[in-house]
């Protein structure tokens, strides 16, 4: 049963001080983001989070005093002077960060032990492909080039949803787009599979599938030259503190302006009175009540589920009847073990290596969709996500959610057999590589596709939701530029995150922007934003550099604070 505590909003007479109360289903990026803008623009509104932590799927947890960090590879937007970096100023998220920059982007090693490097650099990026293979300078220098001219745009439309603008900021954006307008097109039009294929080289031919560490498969060039270009002017760094860090400053912010999140409250219902929503009921029969209703929660679940499937279109039926379960549309699961190590790990200049797998070895791990598997040293990316005189080590393979959930719902014995598979891999696969490393492992622990769907909701334990420049993309734009985040037939409702929004975590935050500016045109209020202040020192806290890790929520009085339950484990010493 929910815990339903917090104060009292089963009363639905309008509130004394005038302010709409809105309530906000889900507690991930996308969720918070929209409790703050309301927050910011005169609304009382409230978060109900089935978890014990904010963040969703932006999360970490501690094991044996290392932190495990789960999702931030990259994040679009620390570098200042763009929306990006705007937004996150607002919510709050880089309040007393500093942020680590890498001059690489990936590197990919193959069976063979052959690698390339992919720097952010184009000038050393394009002398080192040349040393690689000189055959294809022709492929090479004209990625660099383009590399080159994404280098100088500065642009991040992030800020305002399309169906708001006036015409002279539409007008503005055209003129802004129209110099590079062949360069997006060009790069748009050009799949990396069929750019790949043109190498002579064999390594560089499966090397640039994998520069966003495994092959999505349905990418153009483009978003691979959009984001080696924002690494290179340090604008997709690392945040100290990773990912809950992150949740836990946004969480702060949404706090200081007077928010409020209820945890351990999961939304089972969305009520609905004469085509307006009007509330919701929470596990166990509690029921409050708000004049607007935001869902920041998995789509499938709240049109489905919560909805019971009384709201939607042909688009909508399209997108979750028929796409999502079609292959290449979601992007992939992953399988994550992240290795405790004795001692230092550093083999080389890379913080994360792509190492390709022969056919024997790929068919070894349990699920995976392609033959390669992507080692990442965390303790580089940020202080403190290892105790002193030790390493993280996080790696990760794209992998199949029914394979996971037909074992856990039928086959449990066989389920964890499966993950202690993946913990032998992990361990004869690194002390393969590096010799010496396997009696340093002090332990293993593995998250499935599984256990994302159970601690998320996400369908199929999909991180990132629709695939970017996949056929589900325009359908879902559909549902910001045509449907203004709403569902048909429903008003007083909106939704938000990346079902709405597509994957990244600052398209999940900016559509909580774009939620608010909607809910403000049809409260007719003007919208307004305004950036933290809070700068105060991030290293304090028990766990050193990890004071995010030694909250509880008032909710949750008697959860050990360093076993967050974020994923399934298999320990091994």
């Amino acid at each position: 049963m929910a815990r339903d505590s917090g104060p009292d909003w089963s009363d639905r007479a309008p509130r004394a001080n005038g302010r709409p109360r809105v309530i906000v289903i889900g507690g991930g990026v996308s969720g918070m983001a929209a409790g703050i803008y309301g927050q910011m623009n005169g609304m009382d509104t409230r978060i109900f989070e089935t978890h014990v932590l904010p963040g969703g799927c932006c999360t970490a947890w501690s094991r044996q005093g290392y932190i495990f960090d789960y999702c931030i590879e990259w994040l679009i937007g620390t570098g200042a002077g763009n929306d990006a970096n705007q937004i996150w100023r607002e919510l709050g998220a880089l309040d007393g960060k500093s942020v680590r920059d890498f001059d690489m982007f990936n590197k990919v090693t193959d069976e063979n032990g052959r690698s390339v490097i992919f720097y952010n650099d184009p000038d050393r990026l394009e002398r080192h492909l040349l040393e690689i293979s000189p055959a294809d300078h022709a492929l090479i220098r004209s990625f660099c080039a383009d590399l080159r001219r994404f280098i100088k745009i500065e642009m991040y439309p992030f800020l305002k949803p399309d169906p708001l603008k006036s015409a002279g900021e539409k007008l503005k954006t055209l003129w802004e787009i129209l110099p590079a307008f062949r360069l997006f097109w060009r790069n748009a039009a050009t799949p990396m599979h069929a750019f790949a294929d043109k190498f002579q080289d064999p390594l560089l031919r499966r090397a640039f599938r994998n520069i966003f560490y495994q092959d999505p498969e349905c990418f153009p060039l483009l978003p691979y030259l959009y984001n080696m270009a924002c690494a290179y002017n340090r604008n997709a760094g690392f945040p100290q503190g990773g990912s809950l860090g992150l949740s836990r400053s946004i969480e702060e912010r949404y706090n200081a302006l007077g928010g409020i999140m209820t945890y351990r409250a999961r939304v089972d219902r969305i009520l609905v009175e004469n085509g307006r929503a009007v509330g919701v009921e929470l596990k166990g029969g509690a029921r409050h009540y708000a004049d607007v209703v935001v869902s920041a929660a998995d789509g499938h679940t709240t049109i489905y589920g919560m909805l019971e499937g009384k709201y939607t279109n042909p688009t909508i039926d399209t997108l979750y009847e028929e796409m999502l379960n079609k292959p290449g549309i979601l992007f992939p699961a992953v399988v994550s073990a992240f290795v405790g190590l004795h001692g230092d790990f550093d083999p080389d200049d890379s913080h994360s290596t792509t190492y390709m797998l022969s056919e024997e070895e790929g068919a070894r791990l349990p699920g995976a969709l392609q033959n390669s598997i992507v080692v990442q040293l965390r303790s580089r990316y940020s202080d403190g996500f290892a105790p002193p005189g030790r390493s993280v080590i996080h790696c990760t393979y794209f992998s199949d959610f029914n394979y996971w959930r037909t074992l856990r719902s039928e086959d449990r014995k066989r389920y964890w057999a499966e993950k202690k598979q993946v913990v032998q891999f992990v361990r004869e696969f690194l002390g393969k590589r590096y010799p010496g490393i396997g009696e340093r492992i002090e332990l293993v622990d593995v998250g499935t596709p599984a256990t994302t769907k159970r601690y998320t909701g996400n369908s199929n334990g999909s991180i990132l939701a629709w695939k970017a420049f996949s056929d589900a993309e325009d359908l879902a734009n559909e549902l910001v530029n045509k449907g203004r985040m709403q569902l048909p037939g429903l008003s007083g409702f909106y939704m938000a995150g990346q079902w709405v929004g597509l994957g990244g975590l600052i398209r999940a935050a900016s559509s909580g922007r774009f939620v608010m500016q909607f809910i403000c045109k049809e409260l007719g209020r003007e919208f307004q934003a305004t950036e933290s202040v809070a700068a105060a020192p991030w290293h304090t806290g028990k766990l050193g550099h990890f004071p995010q890790l030694d909250k509880t929520p008032p909710e949750r009085p008697a959860l050990a604070r360093h076993a967050v339950p974020a994923l399934d484990q298999v320990s091994a010493v």
